[in-house]
């Protein structure tokens, strides 16, 4: 065979063996938004849990994946500003961080994935069908909140056994906080236990809810407007002790932060498995044929600590049940 001809052969051969590994090459790793409400600086535990579920999966960030996390800072206003930004950058798929991030989310785009993290109640809320049959853009896990909320209810009674009125901390503008309540309403009910609703429009707004929770006699706050709190959680936890009170939460950061307890699902955990819903939908997967999926861990934590501060005795009972305490 001439020379010339050989030499044609191997270029062919080697441009025939480089071309999928160059098409690799040039296509672009996906992108994938983060969008949270409150400071990114709080919710760094959440966001290295999902970034762990990614790493369990074989993604690799700035390599195989690309993420763009966007915070709307404890500014409900700004939340619909970081969730254009991250519809411009043109990322494949959206996690939420929350009620108010998924609202914002939603009314960016339509055609973007959406994954739930902390969804109380995403049906209640009108943002899917069923937990079964979505449709639409949205899916991801929910937290149970409404579910819980009694729960949480049952638990500061048996902390406090002669509670009779509870003050309740809640977002005037979200209706998962109002679903949340109907189900406090039925416990409290059952409980003997009478309900102080207190709408919070603004964080400035928290020392005059705890001033209006000791007027009314509140015997303990349960702290429903998590997200809204979650950036003033050491000043929440500073006026439950001044104020002398057994107070309830529903995100592991306030009991960390000083606050007395915290029933809820982990949010470390869901964060975590938010990757795997990112998972079936860059590998094409249609958010409407995904299922919502239930909490699978718990957080029951008490702070012993601050129950000596404000002169509670949690009872043997109770603390047997916890899954951490904080001495």
């Amino acid at each position: 065979m001439p020379p010339k001809v050989v030499f044609w052969l191997l270029i062919t051969v080697l441009l025939t063996a480089t071309a999928p590994i160059l098409a690799q090459q040039a296509k672009k790793p996906p992108r994938v938004g983060f969008l949270i409400a409150s400071a990114a600086a709080s919710q760094q535990t959440r966001l290295e849990a999902f970034k762990r579920g990614l790493r369990e999966l074989g993604y690799v960030e700035g390599q195989n994946i690309l993420l763009d996390i966007r915070s709307g800072d404890g500014k409900p206003d700004q939340v619909s500003v970081a969730a254009a930004e991250l519809v411009n950058l043109k990322v494949d798929v959206i996690v939420s961080g929350g009620p108010t991030s998924t609202r914002a989310a939603k009314q960016a785009t339509s055609t973007i994935p959406i994954i739930l993290t902390l969804e109380g109640d995403p049906v209640g809320d009108g943002l899917i069908a069923s937990l079964a049959r979505l449709g639409g853009n949205i899916t991801g896990l929910s937290t149970l909140g409404p579910e819980l909320s009694g729960k949480r209810l049952e638990l500061l009674k048996e902390m406090v056994p002669k509670l009779s009125r509870v003050a309740v901390l809640a977002n005037r503008d979200q209706l998962n906080d109002r679903n949340q309540q109907k189900e406090m309403e039925v416990a409290a009910k059952a409980l003997g236990v009478q309900l102080q609703i207190l709408e919070l429009e603004d964080p400035k707004d928290i020392e005059t809810a705890f001033q209006a929770a000791t007027k009314g006699r509140a015997g303990a706050i349960l702290a429903q407007a998590a997200a809204r709190l979650l950036s003033r959680r050491t000043q929440v936890a500073e006026l439950a002790i001044k104020h002398q009170m057994a107070t309830m939460y529903s995100r592991e950061e306030f009991v960390e932060a000083g606050g007395l307890v915290v029933y809820a699902a982990s949010t470390a955990d869901l964060s975590r498995r938010a990757a795997i819903y990112v998972d079936k939908i860059l590998k094409g997967a249609k958010p409407a044929d995904l299922p919502v999926e239930q909490p699978m861990k718990f957080e029951f934590v008490i702070n012993l600590k601050t129950a000596k501060q404000i002169g509670l005795t949690i009872p043997p009972n109770v603390l047997a049940r916890a899954d951490r305490i904080i001495r």
